[in-house]
């Protein structure tokens, strides 16, 4: 059985030409600028996750707490980064409890 357009879906180009597609695609979701620092943080946040897995974050915020008051400000934002990197939910209530506390 063949199907046969008619009306406006006959109008419809079945593919699109390279300048459509590339305007279309645009930028991918989880493109953040690729700048060294942040090439550096992934790069740190991905060596975490492989050694720690699902509790990589928790550990993480963990990390960034203990810095935190112990008043190791670089390796707060450092750690804090990282957790940032892998949830950035869970980064966004740590920052946000040491802003109102």
């Amino acid at each position: 059985m063949t199907i046969r357009f008619a009306g406006p879906a006959a109008a419809i180009a079945p593919r699109l030409d390279r300048s459509r597609a590339r305007a279309a695609a645009g930028y991918a979701a989880n493109d953040n600028g690729g700048s060294a620092a942040n090439e550096a943080m992934f790069d740190a946040a991905l060596r975490h996750f492989a050694q720690y897995g699902l509790a990589a974050a928790h550990r993480a915020r963990s990390k960034a707490e203990a810095a935190f008051f112990a008043g190791d400000r670089e390796g707060y934002q450092w750690w804090l980064e990282i957790c940032r990197t892998l949830d950035r939910r869970m980064a966004g209530t740590v920052e946000g409890s040491r802003q109102r506390g």
